[in-house]
């Protein structure tokens, strides 16, 4: 049931199909996606807590990993409920105002999240090319600068592409083939003229994934250059080792991005599709915690602590 009031959807429902084409795998998705998603909340909430904790994790490096787990834990949390209720139940269907607030807050954390990742490139560039000024170069203030820029960013790209949303008007079968909100699906589902909504996502997403990718190589390739001219061997490798899991964390996500995005949609199956999302929306924020705690001495130190209390 919906109506339209010109150029606007005032009623609208939209239906997600998930994984309805596997019915015998709804109940074994749902246990797996729930151990995952459990893990994801253990594992972030987790993580901030261990860094509040411990006096010696009160650096920048670790001022931007808490805030790394905290929009893990969001962006997550944004998805993988409806996801898991969907699995179980029959009525798959989302109001088209739901559909827009999952897609806001969603588009929000992920852009947050990609440019949170380039700060922290930053922020081990000049650890390592510069550690005599670390402390003064990464100061409080600078480091508080860094994360509301990306927060600001993050909220005001996805403020325009759901507000350009809002004037969309949708008709007949409103059937979304995911298990989320996905603002190019939407587009193709609307009436309307959305040239001006896909140019939107196109500067945005080319903006994003271009200035994110060259401050992350610009910075490791300055890294490598330094790691290269020192002259201790056990200087090298624990240079090398503090960035580690922030390049494993940045392949991780910027890696599935690119495959989702940029290989032609002819060789990406609908199937190949969500399962790479489910990845990169439900996975990768689990990961994300374990990368960082189980290659940290002084996390696994905390935990250890913890556990023996």
């Amino acid at each position: 049931m919906m109506t339209n009031e010109g150029n606007h959807s005032s009623v609208v429902t939209f239906v997600f199909l998930g994984f309805s084409d596997y019915p015998d795998l709804q109940v074994p998705l749902f246990l797996v996606f729930l151990i995952v998603y459990s893990i994801t909340v253990v594992g972030n909430l987790g993580m901030i807590g261990i860094i509040r904790i411990n006096s010696k994790l009160h650096t920048p490096m670790y001022f931007f990993l808490s805030h790394l787990s905290f929009v893990d834990f969001c962006y997550s949390s944004i998805i993988a409920p409806k996801m898991l209720a969907d699995l179980l139940m029959e009525d798959r269907s989302i109001s088209f105002s739901g559909c827009l607030v999952q897609f806001f807050f969603f588009s929000t954390f992920v852009v947050t999240e990609a440019f949170l990742l380039a700060v922290m490139a930053y922020d081990r560039f000049v650890a390592i090319c510069n550690p005599l000024l670390y402390t003064v170069s990464m100061s409080q203030n600078l480091c508080s600068l860094l994360l509301a820029g990306s927060y600001t960013w993050g909220t005001a790209c996805s403020l325009i592409l759901t507000c350009s949303a809002m004037q969309l008007s949708f008709y007949g079968s409103n059937t979304i083939n995911h298990f989320f909100c996905e603002f190019s699906l939407l587009l193709n589902l609307s009436c309307s003229d959305t040239y001006f909504n896909q140019l939107l996502l196109f500067i945005f997403a080319t903006f994003n994934a271009v200035s994110t990718l060259l401050i992350i190589l610009a910075s490791y390739v300055f890294i490598f250059v330094t790691v290269l001219k020192m002259n201790s061997s056990s200087g090298r490798r624990k240079a090398f080792s503090t960035c580690t899991s922030h390049l494993m964390a940045i392949t991780i996500f910027h890696g599935t991005i690119l495959f989702l995005y940029c290989v032609p949609n002819f060789k990406n199956t609908q199937l190949t599709f969500k399962v790479a999302s489910v990845f990169y929306t439900v996975v990768i924020p689990m990961l994300n915690p374990l990368i960082y705690s189980l290659r940290n001495k002084d996390v696994k130190e905390t935990i250890i602590k913890l556990m023996d209390i």
